[in-house]
């Protein structure tokens, strides 16, 4: 094991994250994207989650198959218990501090400002500290408080039911009002398009691979601040999972499969300060992602020939209309959304919010820019 990587608690209010993953995504809370993201910044060694459970029958298995420790909150009668898991969770942090000194890092999940002067004595105790919350529904104060903060509708793997621009934050509390209903009818399913596969379940699938190492080295240079090297690429990937090696793919080590998807101009590699060891990045040049953007930009003009851009919804499954493999994900981005921003950003499309629409609308840009190899653009 080496002795360079974090070492990371999860703490986890999950009565605010639950509540405000149905009411500002329109979903279910998943566990998974946040260990994904996790997994690239250290090895998690506490899992903790905290909540009146007898609210959350369907979650409480899920966060059992993450291996979470579930810190029953019961709700006591004629009594307000707003801050029960607060006092629990800052007396298990602290504790944690002072008890299990090697841990480098507490993840505080939840997007109350009542955790701010935990966040506040954590770092003043020589800790780092990352804050994960729903963007609506977190208070300000608190990730100007923390060492970083993770919007969970930004993160790899979320699909909301509809992809929504912040309200500005409200204070993440939990008042009596906000108790969840024990039923679930009305939370919408996941859009079914953006359900592709992110781990390679089927040995020997190099397609799901392919797919999942963009996404770890995509993570890893979003988290860290310099190169990446292939031993902190592999480490990622055995902590997404456990089970990963590129035997089963037909490889002899985990070199060969970097060249060989060097060959395909998945990645590029140079090398790094120890032999055997590679700086492994994005290719500056031939990527495969201008025809992608490409498929892009003609199905947003063929939808616009009414004079009306199309909205988000739905554009994903025009674009498999006409390439049935398309997935951002092959290139990296976590989502559909973060793809069309790229586009928007180097020039290819707008995208503006539209609240009769309740949704961004697309537009082709009036001079659309042309991407060139190494990422250069130019006018069309």
């Amino acid at each position: 094991m080496t002795t360079d990587e974090e070492r990371i608690a999860l703490l986890i209010d999950y009565e605010n994250l639950a509540i405000g993953a149905r009411e500002d995504l329109r979903t279910t809370f998943d566990l998974g994207p946040v260990s994904d993201a996790l997994a690239e910044r250290g090895r998690v060694v506490v899992r903790k989650a905290y909540a009146d459970w007898s609210y959350f029958d369907d979650d409480r298995r899920m966060l059992t198959r993450h291996h979470v420790e579930l810190i029953e909150i019961p709700q006591r009668m004629d009594t307000i218990r707003k801050n029960a898991a607060d006092i629990k969770m800052a007396v298990d942090a602290i504790e944690l501090c002072f008890e299990r000194d090697y841990i480098t890092t507490f993840v505080i999940c939840t997007g109350d400002s009542d955790f701010t002067p935990l966040v506040g004595k954590l770092r003043e105790l020589n800790r780092r500290v990352i804050g994960v919350g729903l963007e609506a529904s977190t208070s300000k104060l608190l990730p100007a408080a923390c060492d970083e903060f993770l919007f969970y509708e930004s993160l790899e793997g979320v699909t909301p039911g509809r992809t929504k621009p912040p309200r500005g934050g409200r204070r993440g509390g939990r008042g009596t009002s906000s108790r969840p209903s024990r039923t679930r009818a009305d939370a919408p399913e996941p859009d079914s398009t953006d359900t592709t596969p992110d781990e390679p379940r089927d040995r020997g699938d190099m397609a799901a691979l392919s797919r999942q190492i963009t996404q770890t080295l995509a993570g890893l240079n979003r988290s860290a601040t310099g190169p990446v090297l292939a031993s902190t690429l592999k480490r990622a990937m055995l902590r997404k999972d456990p089970t990963f090696s590129e035997a089963n793919f037909g490889f002899r080590g985990f070199g060969e499969l970097l060249r060989n998807l060097e060959d395909r101009k998945i990645i590029e590699t140079t090398p790094g300060p120890a032999a055997g060891d590679p700086e492994v990045g994005f290719p500056s040049e031939g990527t495969q992602e201008e025809g992608a953007f490409s498929l892009l930009v003609d199905v947003v003009r063929d939808l616009s020939a009414d004079g009306t851009g199309p909205p988000l919804s739905g554009l994903k499954d025009q674009l498999r209309k006409r390439d049935a493999e398309f997935s951002e994900k092959n290139f990296g981005f976590s989502g559909f959304l973060q793809f069309c921003k790229a586009a928007k950003a180097r020039g290819l499309v707008t995208m503006e919010w539209d609240d009769q629409a309740d949704d961004y609308v697309l537009d082709v840009a009036a001079a659309p820019a042309t991407v060139e190899s190494g990422g250069r653009r130019g006018r069309a």
